[in-house]
């Protein structure tokens, strides 16, 4: 495999909301964790930010007046995979949540499941069991 590619790794997922301190507050039920960064405070969040998993990827929720102009407020856009362990009951704890599904959990051949919802802000929320992402754990690549 070639690393010379100009994309290295996930840096950061941003999504976006209306209401900053609710969504930060339905992701961090989701997700056990509080986000490690808010501004410009806790109490009128614009921007908070959480690090996750294995790799501390940055998952980001901006206020939706920060969006360039031609966003728009329906779902839509690239749909960025989290792996998971148990797709069922990540989306079982997603739409108990509030979530609605977007994509049902869906085989995908040799061990790979999807799924996506759509949290109460708009946003697309892709998971996904992934033997890819479980081997480049056990064998990362040489740096």
């Amino acid at each position: 495999m070639s690393d010379t590619s100009p994309l290295r790794g996930l840096a950061q997922v941003n999504l976006s909301a209306e209401n900053v301190a609710e969504a930060r507050d339905w992701y961090s039920r989701f997700l056990g964790v509080q986000p490690y960064f808010q501004q410009p405070d806790a109490e009128s969040p614009a921007y908070v930010e959480f690090r996750l998993g294995d790799y501390q990827h940055e998952l980001g929720i901006i206020d939706r007046r920060y969006l360039p102009p031609a966003s728009t407020a329906e779902p839509t856009g690239a749909i960025v995979r989290w792996h998971v362990d148990d797709v069922a009951a990540t989306m079982e704890g997603l739409i108990g949540l509030g979530a609605t599904v977007h994509e049902p959990a869906t085989e995908r051949g040799e061990g790979f499941v999807t799924a996506s919802v759509v949290d109460p802000f708009g946003n697309i929320l892709g998971v996904m069991y992934s033997p890819h992402y479980l081997s480049t754990l056990e064998h990362p690549a040489p740096a």
